[in-house]
């Protein structure tokens, strides 16, 4: 396989070069540009290998199997953000970010500027153009959505942050917003039954009927 990867330090890497020693990182690590040039297939030939995977900290983080719970909150918040955002912002879902050289997780679901819905070919977003990053926690998931990722969104200068949680098998919405002074989180509520918000706008959303 000659597909190109990407270029680094005026050496060119090949998707061939790149696989070779897998799981093994190659040289220099995985960049953001190299999710964009990923086969579809693995090393060894499985079938949608790559479809869904993030680069937290330079490692390439695969989505394992997931609960119903997961697919449907996803899916419904947006469908109930979609329904309130206003002219200016756009609703997207599992979209990545590109934080930086080795940092492009997939939030969940987003808000972006209303003229990037239209751009159909994009692959991911920079956070300038992300005003709400949502991570709705799986088992698998847990200490990336709690610890790792939202360092990095606030870091980048992403102004809200949502983590979702089950408890006892309903959504529980936790609310945060970036202290611009140190670059860090502020929770602003724990949400159960209902999520009432002004900020990123003002939108109201019933929890539980979330999972219908």
């Amino acid at each position: 396989m000659t597909s190109t990867l990407s270029e680094e330090k005026g050496t060119t890497r090949e998707v061939g070069e790149l696989l070779a020693d897998w799981p093994y990182p190659p040289p220099g690590g995985w960049t953001a540009d190299d999710l964009d040039r990923l086969p579809q297939e693995g090393p060894h030939g499985e079938p949608d290998f790559f479809k869904h995977v993030e680069l937290v900290d330079g490692a390439l983080i695969f989505m394992s199997p997931q609960k119903r719970f997961h697919d449907v909150v996803i899916r419904r918040l947006a469908d109930s953000l979609e329904a309130q955002v206003p002219e200016h912002l756009a609703v997207a879902t599992q979209m990545d970010v590109v934080l930086g050289v080795r940092q492009r997780p997939c939030p969940d679901v987003l808000l972006i500027d209303a003229a990037l819905d239209r751009e159909h070919d994009r692959t991911s977003y920079v956070p300038d153009e992300v005003h709400l990053v949502v991570e709705v926690v799986s088992p698998e998931s847990e200490f990336r959505d709690r610890e790792v990722k939202p360092r990095r969104y606030a870091a980048a200068g992403i102004t809200h942050f949502w983590r979702v949680e089950a408890e006892s098998g309903v959504p529980a919405v936790y609310v945060y917003e970036l202290d611009s002074a140190t670059r860090a989180y502020v929770p602003t509520g724990i949400h159960r039954d209902k999520l009432s918000v002004q900020v990123p706008f003002s939108l109201t959303i019933d929890l539980t009927g979330l999972l219908g």
